[in-house]
């Protein structure tokens, strides 16, 4: 279970590390890629980026280093809120493409919520 644990908050830390990434310093390219980016202000998309990259080093620092390893599953839970949002401005946009990556993701993060709680 420890492994399955660790290969999905690598997974999950991957994917927030770089959406965050693209957010905050590649604006230009999620502009052009990511529909609901052109309908939301430059401060959000930078606002969102930088919450995404505090989800990806949750889920993954405080287990790796030992330190304060509870802020783990904190961090997950926080990333499934993230993602349930995610998943509702999207079924709001009427994009459904873009809802079931989400929605794997968001099983993902309460994979690694419950997984690292017990």
């Amino acid at each position: 279970m420890n492994v399955a644990l660790w290969v999905v908050q690598i997974l999950l830390a991957l994917i927030f590390l770089i959406g965050g990434w693209m957010k905050i310093f590649m604006y230009n390219k999620v502009y052009e890629m990511w529909p609901w980016v052109k309908d939301s202000p430059k401060a959000f998309v930078t606002f969102v980026g930088c919450v995404d990259l505090l989800a990806g080093l949750g889920v993954i620092l405080p287990q790796l280093t030992g330190m304060l390893p509870w802020l783990t599953p904190l961090a997950a839970l926080g990333a499934s809120v993230i993602l349930t949002l995610a998943v509702a401005l999207h079924i709001k946009r009427k994009e459904m493409k873009d809802v079931i990556p989400n929605l794997v993701f968001l099983a993902l993060a309460v994979f690694v919520t419950v997984g690292r709680f017990y």
